[in-house]
């Protein structure tokens, strides 16, 4: 029977490790440049803030337009700070340099993407 229980928690351990890499634990660090183009927040119970960057992609052929593509992300609750900047840079339409990280899983309480936002950076616009 002891060795049993032994067992039991040993399992137990584990699988609450695995739900601790899932929930804390990063994927993938990086940056993404780019326009923001919206912030929101969203949810009926559980509000979170999800945003969208636009990317521009250049074509290979000289003088053709840029193809649209976006980044969704996430904004975790806490980072007031970040929220507002991010509002901020989505009124006045500034390229920024987006810092984000994946988690492992998305959690519906915490964001709808596995991409969050850590922070930004305001890229000066260079004069022709």
């Amino acid at each position: 029977m002891r060795i049993v229980k032994r067992f039991l928690i040993i399992i137990l351990v584990v699988f609450i490790g695995f739900l601790a890499i899932l929930y804390w634990g990063t994927y993938e660090k990086g940056v993404m440049a780019g326009k923001i183009i919206r912030i929101s927040q969203k949810g009926v119970i559980f509000k979170t803030y999800e945003g969208k960057l636009n990317l521009e992609t250049f074509g290979a052929l000289k003088g053709t337009s840029p193809i649209a593509e976006s980044f969704d992300f996430s904004v975790e609750r806490g980072e007031k700070k970040l929220i507002k900047e991010l509002e901020e840079v989505a009124l006045t339409g500034e390229r920024v340099n987006l810092h984000y990280k994946k988690r492992f899983m998305s959690f519906f309480w915490r964001g709808n993407s596995k991409y969050f936002a850590t922070g930004i950076d305001r890229v000066k616009q260079q004069n022709p």
